[in-house]
């Protein structure tokens, strides 16, 4: 199967050539993956960032533009994150130097820099594309199916009249106008996707309905940077943790409310809005700020157990599967995607059900009973596997 492949270029599209979050860290990696097996791998961004850009030894083409939003002129900004002008122009570029027989373009992310356009040109130069559906962008304007406003779920159907009428948006309605318009100029490019790949049967069933019906889906979950190094004994550790975005989305502040509630300790690692407020909050709490992958292994060594408290979708939660690959046990909002890779033991539905849940785990720490975790359908070896009898499939209609 690989000899097929030899030949072949892939194209590994993303918003950013660094590790900004769980998108771009799978789609970094995937091409790590592929040019370490020997691959020929060019990896095309829109946004490039000097202090945390690591060179991985594959083909790095950026066009070093700001994140649409981050723009310095606001108006030239978001006319870009509608339509980027620029990135057609450089992709066709890098796509005319390219033979759409032996290349496939893997798309991971598109919607903070380099928007459809990236579709569109490979669409009308014939080239097979491949979009891993990281988030719900592929038919929820605001991207995951979450009512800010009301900091709950979202279950209206996407572009309806409820839809439009509802002011999700976490900065005002002003702007869940601007995230329809783009979600139509979306929605054409999308609406012409042939292959896709999801990572988790949750995700896909919230997506189904609003993919093309003839679309080609390939369930391959993101690959996980496995530790020699395992916790072996829970009782020596001394706090939970908390690894993730600071924002109301992903739950920061039940964490810090049921940790405080049972006067445990608790540490949070990452950064966002709500960061200065949840330290001034809860200053029990040990507020440690982002921390490279390393870093946070380190810290999941030494936690007692990972609490994922997201009240959003998410498409799979990474941070859990990672947090089980050292044998840290994992409690998860019954309603997230991360629910697909825990027994029932470890879910939870509200508060106080959670607080109930940590006690028993307090008792069974006591008891030292140990945890143990399967992550191996996780490993990059099976990843890259799946990814390539995918691609094959694709391009040459070879099957496994």
């Amino acid at each position: 199967m690989k000899k097929l492949l030899k030949k072949t270029t892939i194209v590994i599209v993303n918003d950013f050539d660094y590790i900004q979050g769980g998108a771009s860290k799978v789609a970094i990696d995937t091409a790590k993956i592929l040019h370490e097996n020997g691959y020929h791998v060019i990896f095309f961004s829109g946004t490039h960032s000097i202090e945390e850009f690591t060179e991985n030894g594959y083909q790095n083409i950026t066009l070093n533009l700001p994140e649409c939003l981050k723009d310095k002129n606001k108006i030239r900004g978001a006319f870009r994150g509608l339509y980027n002008f620029k990135a057609k122009k450089e992709f066709k570029k890098l796509l005319d130097t390219l033979d759409p027989k032996t290349t496939i373009i893997h798309i991971h992310g598109w919607t903070k820099t380099l928007s459809s356009s990236v579709f569109d040109v490979a669409d009308k130069q014939g080239f097979k594309v491949v979009v891993t559906l990281h988030d719900y962008f592929s038919t929820c304007p605001n991207g995951g199916f979450f009512h800010y406003r009301q900091n709950q779920i979202c279950k209206l159907k996407p572009l309806s009249r409820q839809c439009l009428c509802s002011n999700c948006d976490s900065r005002n309605y002003f702007f869940k106008i601007y995230r329809v318009i783009r979600q139509k100029k979306y929605n054409k490019s999308i609406k012409k996707l042939r292959y896709g790949i999801y990572i988790s049967d949750f995700s896909l069933n919230i997506l189904r309905p609003y993919l093309p019906q003839n679309i080609s889906l390939k369930k391959i979950y993101n690959p996980i940077q496995t530790s020699t190094s395992k916790i072996k004994q829970l009782a020596n550790n001394s706090y939970y943790l908390f690894v993730g975005r600071i924002s109301s989305e992903k739950g920061v502040d039940i964490f810090c409310n049921v940790i405080t509630s049972l006067n445990l300790k608790g540490v949070v690692v990452g950064s966002g809005n709500l960061l200065e407020k949840l330290k001034k909050e809860y200053p029990n709490i040990s507020f440690v700020g982002w921390k490279s992958q390393s870093e946070v292994l380190e810290y999941m060594l030494k936690a007692k157990a990972l609490i994922f408290p997201s009240k959003w979708y998410e498409t799979a939660g990474l941070t859990v599967l990672e947090a089980h690959s050292v044998n840290l046990p994992c409690f998860v909002f019954d309603t997230t995607a991360a629910s697909e890779f825990v027994t029932k033991d470890y879910l939870f539905h509200s508060i106080p059900e959670l607080e109930e849940k940590i006690k028993d785990f307090e008792k069974k720490i006591k008891q030292n009973k140990k945890f143990l975790f399967d992550v191996k359908v996780y490993d990059k070896d099976i990843y890259l596997k799946k990814l390539v009898n995918f691609y094959n499939e694709i391009l040459y209609n070879e099957r496994d």
